[in-house]
């Protein structure tokens, strides 16, 4: 088999030979040393902010002296993902994983609520589970800035050039994406993306047909008939469901804009601030439900897209939180119910009919 070294260079995440370079090269990154005085020495940072900077650098250099391998990568995560589980969340809870053989590679089409946080918890499941983790279907959109990209890439994500323009470059970068994930699968390698571009701002998981004649392109070069590819691909819908979305009054207020005002503009940073809010704010409760590898028969993108939200929707766990807000909190204590009504105390008046349909919006589709 022909290395992806060289046949995917420019979207691949990175291999162990590269990984030592890519961690000298973020902790020589201003920005991004930066950014951690920020976020976790605020007050600190703007007092004495090169010192603080120096420390971080000298902190990470040690911390990160051994790691010069993908799998050490993954275990520094592991490692953050552990605290970061215990700080925001009340339990993380998963079903499904018996279906999943450790010897296959799978393509994982989940639906999408946090941008870091949905894959993520994925991998988390994969790795307390003893399973490999993912590769992470990531938009070129949020690599403005060198330190993401480094990032991205040592954590075992590929880029999906949305930034592509005219039909011409579209179609030569999702061919380059569909040979990707089946080159991927064959060396079984698992794949995480998301069912849709962007996130479900009003909790309305939808799959995007585009995403699946993305996949199927490889196929189509090869003569192989619809329904034949996309079994070979051993397709897994994932439904990810937060008892609390940390980003419910963000999406809310996008939306509002743009009934309101006919737009939303997005501030230059607002999705690695998205990115962070997902992280460190509070979700309650979290469960991700892995389906079965799907077997069904169908012949184009449309007839699948409709399988994998079934799927999705039959899969999803309902908290509290979607019950109340549907109107349909038979079984909901006292004790549920209160945080429930503290934490919609926080919406502003104007979004709370908006977040509610969030919450809601998942009994709705599972009928």
């Amino acid at each position: 088999m022909v290395s992806d070294t060289d046949l995917f260079k420019d979207i691949r995440p990175y291999n162990d030979d590269e990984v030592a370079g890519a961690i000298a090269r973020l902790i020589a990154d201003d920005e991004f040393i930066g950014a951690i005085a920020r976020y976790r020495y605020g007050a600190l940072s703007r007092m004495g902010g090169g010192l603080v900077k120096g420390l971080i650098r000298l902190y990470l250099t040690w911390r990160w002296r051994r790691v010069t391998s993908v799998h050490q990568v993954q275990l520094e995560v592991a490692r953050f993902m552990e605290k970061m589980i215990a700080g925001t969340t009340q339990g993380v809870t998963y079903s499904g994983l018996e279906h999943l053989n450790p010897d296959t590679g799978y393509l994982f089409i989940s639906n999408h609520r946090d941008i870091a946080m949905d894959p993520a918890f994925v991998n988390w499941g994969l790795y307390t589970h003893q399973l490999d983790t993912v590769r992470i279907a990531i938009g070129d959109n949020l690599l403005r800035k060198p330190c993401a990209t480094e990032l991205m890439k040592l954590n075992k994500s590929f880029i999906v050039k949305r930034s592509a323009k005219g039909p011409r470059e579209m179609m030569k970068a999702f061919s380059e994406l569909s040979a990707y994930l089946r080159h991927s699968l064959d060396g079984q390698h698992s794949i995480w993306i998301a069912q849709k571009e962007g996130r479900a701002k009003d909790g309305n998981d939808k799959t995007d047909p585009a995403i699946l004649k993305m996949f199927y392109m490889e196929g189509k070069k090869q003569k192989i008939p619809f329904n034949d590819y996309i079994r070979s691909l051993n397709l897994v819908p994932v439904s990810i469901s937060y008892e609390y979305d940390p980003g419910d009054v963000a999406k809310a207020r996008e939306l509002h804009a743009k009934d309101t005002a006919g737009a939303y503009e997005k501030s230059e940073f607002e999705d690695i601030q998205s990115i962070v809010q997902g992280i460190t704010g509070q979700k309650g409760r979290v469960h991700v439900a892995f389906g079965k590898p799907l077997n069904a028969d169908v012949d184009n993108a449309d007839e699948l897209a409709g399988v994998i939200d079934q799927e999705i929707y039959a899969n999803y766990h309902l908290f509290p939180s979607n019950l109340l807000a549907a109107g349909q909190a038979v079984e909901v204590n006292d004790a549920e119910r209160r945080a429930f009504d503290e934490h919609m105390s926080q919406v502003p008046a104007e979004l709370r009919e908006r977040v509610l349909a969030m919450y809601a919006r998942p009994v709705l589709n599972k009928g």
